[in-house]
């Protein structure tokens, strides 16, 4: 079985380095309407997705479709400020592209966000949660296929996903930062249709406290080529029939995400100010 998805990597390399030398410490990618916090980076050098070989470009709203590469709080950073999904009809392979990129550039870390429906009953829109663990048995796992053995090896632990040392500096951050900062599971779905109340009851008692529709995927690539991860969802709407009667819809999230835009730059700032790596 023919597998180009590595030389298309090393193309998407090639095109960044003719346009940048950077070397990124840390890769963030930025979710549904957290996108605000590329506002306050020290921007070195911006490339458009279309001006990378071979690289998704992203078509939903709240998602800019650039990379980054500069500075928060001091630190090199390559943000992903847009970030493409599975159901924009892309293959696996292009959808975890970006985070496997940040690894070639030289990234040790990622940091992925999103925005999310709250399962768990205790939570309230605009609450940050810091991930713990996640479900991925409802998407395609990244890894299917003929293994890349420049990326990783064939067989990935998923024991700890999210790194215990970046979590307790997120923790800590968090603390430092005032913010009121909830753990959880996340599970991730393939969208793009919302899910229903039946599906969230199931979800709630596989144990997930939330949902969304990105970030496992790019979990399970980033831990196979050996970065460190941290996860942290912003919950931006319930999820279906946990609030009776609401109707669900895409500006909400996006307002939402606005509205915590600061709230969750100032834990992102502090965090990768404080990220021992």
């Amino acid at each position: 079985m023919e597998d180009k998805s590595y030389e298309e990597l090393m193309a998407a390399l090639a095109s960044v380095r003719s346009k940048t030398d950077f070397v990124p410490e840390i890769g963030l990618t930025l979710g549904s309407g957290l996108g605000s916090l590329a506002e306050s980076m020290e921007v070195e050098c911006r490339i458009d997705y279309r001006e990378i070989a071979g690289f998704p470009v992203s078509t939903v709203a709240g998602h800019d479709g650039s990379f980054l590469f500069g500075k928060i709080a001091g630190r090199r950073v390559a943000a992903m400020n847009g970030r493409v999904h599975y159901y924009e009809g892309y293959p696996m392979q292009k959808v975890v592209m970006p985070v496997r990129l940040m690894r070639l550039l030289g990234a040790q870390a990622v940091l992925l966000t999103n925005a999310a429906g709250g399962i768990n009953q205790t939570f309230r829109p605009g609450d940050l949660m810091l991930i713990t663990d996640h479900i991925s048995q409802f998407v395609p796992d990244p890894l299917i296929g003929p293994n890349t053995e420049e990326l990783g090896s064939r067989f990935t632990d998923m024991t700890c996903v999210y790194d215990r040392e970046l979590r307790e500096t997120v923790l800590s951050s968090a603390n430092m930062q005032g913010i009121d900062l909830r753990q959880g599971v996340y599970l991730q779905t393939v969208g793009p249709a919302y899910e229903t109340p039946a599906e969230i009851r199931m979800f709630r008692n596989m144990g997930a406290d939330a949902v969304g529709m990105s970030t496992v995927c790019e979990a399970i690539a980033a831990r196979h080529c050996g970065l460190r991860v941290c996860g942290i969802s912003c919950i931006t709407n319930m999820a279906a029939g946990i609030l009776p009667d609401q109707p669900l819809s895409h500006e909400e999230v996006q307002e939402t995400g606005r509205k915590a835009g600061q709230k969750f730059e100032n834990l992102i700032e502090q965090t990768i100010r404080d990220i021992s790596l």
